[in-house]
């Protein structure tokens, strides 16, 4: 959407530390396998959930997820303020998920339409940014990078429990941010 054209949205009252809050609650219920914020700067928290007083110059949100192996993302940049795209997306996940406890039958998943394509084929699924991966600072030091690398083996490896994709993932973000590819 055009950035000139955006106008704040007054139809949500939630704060943009609600929203967050709500979020992360919904991803609870929702419990994916992993999920995740992106804004279009680093102010977020390490849940990457924007910080409370946030304020990007592109106010855009997007929420990743991953569910029994098929990624997931929803964004919105309606709006000029992020708080408002980001409870746009909320309320999108929350109506969403709250479809799947009707007792209405359906070919797919209430969350089809978020569903990113797989990698087959011609289609590109965008990956996520090797400093978000190891949860660390664009810039951060060679040092901090393997460190974050080792901390976050604990919990991706297959051996603990993790998925070979997603360790995989760990691997290659640690290469390209350390050896700078």
């Amino acid at each position: 959407m055009d950035a000139d054209r955006r106008e704040p949205n007054r139809n949500f009252e939630a704060t943009l530390a609600q929203t967050t809050e709500d979020i992360e609650t919904e991803m609870d219920r929702l419990d994916p396998d992993e999920w995740r914020a992106s804004i279009g700067n680093s102010h977020t928290k390490s849940n990457t959930l924007p910080l409370h007083k946030a304020s990007p110059d592109d106010p855009g949100f997007v929420l990743r997820w991953t569910m029994d192996g098929e990624q997931f993302a929803v964004a919105c940049d309606a709006y000029s303020r992020l708080r408002d795209n980001a409870r746009e997306v909320y309320l999108w996940v929350h109506e969403t998920r709250m479809r799947g406890s009707r007792a209405v039958e359906t070919g797919e998943s209430e969350f089809a339409a978020a569903r990113l394509p797989s990698g087959d084929g011609d289609s590109v699924v965008a990956s996520q940014p090797p400093h978000d991966v190891l949860d660390v600072a664009p810039n951060a030091p060679k040092g901090v990078v393997r460190a974050a690398y080792r901390e976050k083996t604990k919990e991706m490896h297959p051996d603990q429990g993790g998925s070979k994709e997603g360790f995989q993932r760990l691997k290659n973000a640690k290469e390209a941010m350390v050896n700078g590819e």
